[in-house]
């Protein structure tokens, strides 16, 4: 099964408390924090919610 390197690039100040939570329920804390999560439809859609605050790559 494939991993995706997730990368926190933009802050989580002043953002919907529900893109604040997804974040952290991926792991993600500070900027510049990474984590590596499964590839499955569940972390597709906490991406999908907060592309916009993160960078995705492919291990």
């Amino acid at each position: 099964m494939a991993n995706l390197k997730i990368k926190l690039v933009k802050s989580l100040n002043g953002r919907h408390a529900k893109h604040i939570a997804t974040a952290q329920s991926l792991g993600l804390r500070k900027i510049g924090s990474e984590t590596v999560q499964p590839d499955n439809p569940q972390t597709r859609g906490k991406i999908a919610q907060i592309g916009y605050l993160i960078s995705v790559t492919e291990e």
